[in-house]
């Protein structure tokens, strides 16, 4: 069958336009099933992947618990008060700062962003412009649970 290189071009020309806004990085779970996302992309310094991974901040990370239960956006902040862990505050001491996510598409099929910047804070122009390509990234990516081998593998390369 091939890869199926138009959705590949769109996913990575959507992921370049993410690493445009997101100097210190970003992540995005991709059509999140039964916990797991079926896609997953992290920019952030490996460091840090690291440190959460080995943090286990998965399970306690208020962000991800956010994502999974709302649409919509929300600046990392305004959930600093849910965040007994202190996973927010062990982000910013690893450079990641004005942390904004996106949780978009339904709660069986969700995808979630976490979005970072050095810069300041995201202004209302640009969060439309994340909103708009992580639901984007989103609906390019429908249906993956039926793709071939090929053009998943070239999808999981892009990150």
């Amino acid at each position: 069958m091939g890869v199926d290189n138009i959705r590949v071009n769109r996913v990575a020309g959507l992921l370049d336009r993410l690493r445009a806004y997101c100097d210190t990085g970003f992540a995005l779970a991709i059509h999140i099933r039964y916990t797991r996302p079926s896609l997953l992309y992290r920019t952030y310094a490996q460091g840090w992947i690291d440190h959460y991974s080995e943090k286990g901040f998965m399970l306690t990370d208020p962000v991800v618990h956010w994502g999974l239960t709302h649409v919509g956006a929300v600046d990392w902040a305004d959930l600093a008060a849910q965040d007994e862990a202190g996973v927010i505050a062990d982000a910013a001491a690893h450079g990641l700062f004005n942390g904004l996510t996106h949780g978009v598409g339904p709660a069986n099929s969700r995808t979630i962003s976490g979005l970072t910047r050095s810069t300041g804070p995201f202004s209302d122009e640009e969060r439309a412009e994340l909103a708009e390509i992580v639901v984007e990234i989103h609906a390019a990516t429908e249906g993956i649970e039926h793709y071939n081998a090929e053009t998943l593998e070239a999808l999981r390369a892009l990150g």
